[in-house]
């Protein structure tokens, strides 16, 4: 049994300034759970304390722990960090690397990041461009050698830049990607952005007119990896190795895929929603500028000081100050370079999302503070706004004012302790009312976590639901149909399935779901 938190602190829980010495795995040092000063753990204690409790109109508050929140999400493992004025105050483990697993997460325990990889991997774009090897806003195609972006009528004038590029404003395709079985056939990043076999998706392409619209592409950032990789002439982790993670003392991650046996050995065991674990552990990412790297909060808190500290001119060891401001300036709707920005404050932030892994990366620029959350659970998101608004609330960051509770967490809630017909009722009434925020995103991954669950009927209400609320978004009829198909409701799921096409023309899914039903997309 875990000591107690009281015990930890009157133990003097380990402090280690900076989150130095690490215990690594396979060594006889004990693997580490805790780093804090007993101050700063009294202070995580209280963050626990203030999660935001179960609010049910007509019903008294539910306060639950957050191994209860874990349990009720089904999220194996948890790790966490805090930084506050310029530093890591303490960083804390939660629960076990492998779903029904005994072995607990540790601070050595690495974690996927999803597309916080792509704000670090502009890290390193931008520190090149500084050393005069390349441009922000030259042709990217000026620089790509062993492919090129195809070129059309939406290139003609406004062409791909790499600053339009790290700032979803290119114009380019493939918003993200799902990763390969440790077993599968893996594609080269060529066939990645040429969408042709092995690869799982489709190809990288421009149908916008590059600057005019922020759209988010991992593709995008697959076109930067390219870029690198062959105007350096190296692995793409080993750039990364060498200009980010190595001088930036980041020492538990790595952009490698598939890792090598002695860093895979320190990793969580990605879980579905449903709590079970992904066949093999992980899924591979070719694509590892947009979704490939492995790490530790406390390395992602690294990071974002390092972006601080450069910030207020104090260091340079990837990017100046100028850069840096650069950086956190807004080029498009909602992004700088790399990172998503809010103009008129000091806030940087970017989730991830791998098979089974999510992470939320916040932190506030001017004051060096922020927190980092990892979770070996695809149901992490759930969990991450109660856990990022405590930490906030205890730090007294007042420029970070979240709702309690997201629509997607509030919604799910609701259908664990009352039902879906409670939670409908209860989304349907806030869309009536014009609640901010809500998007058709949030029942779909409702519907598909009652899928994962075996609660076909449930789901498929779920993403009728969808689409009577947002009845223009070609993806929720496109899952409606998904659901439909696995009920065998063959004639519903083609109805739903053409609505899709009819909205979105580009829905390559809808074609190919439709001629496998025998179904012409002419008609």
């Amino acid at each position: 049994m875990r000591p107690s938190l009281s015990r930890l602190v009157l133990a003097a829980i380990l402090f280690i300034p900076g989150g130095a010495a690490l215990a690594a795995e396979g060594t006889k040092k004990p693997a580490t759970q805790w780093l804090a000063s007993p101050a700063q753990a009294t202070r995580a204690a209280r963050v626990e304390a203030g999660l935001a409790p179960v609010v049910i109109e007509g019903e008294k508050p539910q306060s639950l722990t957050l191994p209860q929140w874990m349990a009720l999400y089904r999220i194996p493992g948890l790790s966490i960090a805090v930084f506050d004025k310029h530093s890591i105050v303490w960083a804390r483990t939660y629960g076990v690397k492998e779903a029904g697993g005994s072995e607990p997460v540790t601070l050595e325990t690495l974690f996927q990041a999803g597309s916080i990889s792509k704000p670090v991997t502009a890290l390193a774009a931008l520190h090149f461009v500084e050393a005069g090897k390349w441009s922000l806003d030259e042709n990217i195609n000026d620089r790509l050698r062993s492919w090129k972006v195809p070129e059309n009528d939406f290139t003609k004038e406004q062409k791909v830049t790499l600053r339009r590029l790290l700032s979803h404003s290119a114009g380019t395709t493939v918003h993200g990607f799902p990763g390969y079985s440790v077993d599968a056939p893996m594609p080269t990043l060529v066939q990645v952005l040429e969408g042709v076999a092995p690869a799982n998706t489709g190809p990288v392409r421009v149908d916008l007119i590059p600057g005019t619209k922020t759209r988010y592409s991992g593709g995008g950032t697959s076109i930067v990896q390219l870029m690198m990789v062959d105007q350096l002439q190296k692995p793409f982790p080993q750039v990364m190795r060498e200009t980010v993670l190595k001088p930036l003392g980041m020492s538990s991650s790595s952009y490698e895929q598939p890792l090598p046996p002695v860093l895979s050995a320190r990793t969580a065991t990605g879980t579905y929603s449903s709590g079970k674990s992904v066949a093999g552990r992980w899924h591979v990412y070719p694509e590892m500028a947009a979704a490939g790297l492995w790490t530790t909060p406390s390395d992602l808190a690294r990071a974002a000081l390092e972006v601080s500290n450069a910030k207020a001119g104090k260091s340079k060891r990837v990017l100046s100050q100028a850069m840096t401001k650069q950086m956190l300036t807004l080029q498009s709707e909602r992004f700088g370079l790399g990172f998503q920005v809010e103009p008129g404050t000091d806030r940087f932030w970017h989730g991830g999302a791998d098979e089974g892994f999510q992470a939320a990366f916040m932190s506030f620029g001017d004051t060096g503070s922020g927190v980092v959350v990892m979770a070996n659970s695809d149901n992490g998101f759930l969990l991450f706004d109660r856990l990022i608004a405590s930490v906030a609330a205890e730090y007294a960051w007042t420029a970070f004012k979240p709702e309690p509770v997201s629509p997607s967490a509030q919604v799910d809630v609701l259908t664990r302790f009352k039902g879906v017909d409670t939670a409908l009722a209860w989304y349907t009434a806030k869309h009536r009312e014009g609640m901010k925020g809500l998007e058709s995103g949030q029942l779909n991954q409702l519907g598909y976590r009652l899928l994962s669950d075996g609660k076909g009927s449930e789901a498929v209400r779920v993403f009728e639901a969808n689409v009577k609320l947002f009845p223009t978004d070609a993806n929720a009829f496109d899952s409606l149909g998904e659901a439909q198909l696995q009920l065998g409701l063959k004639e519903e799921a083609i109805a739903s399935y053409r609505k899709s096409l009819a909205l979105d023309a580009g829905n390559a899914n809808a074609v190919k779901v439709l001629e496998k039903l025998g179904v012409p997309t002419g008609k």
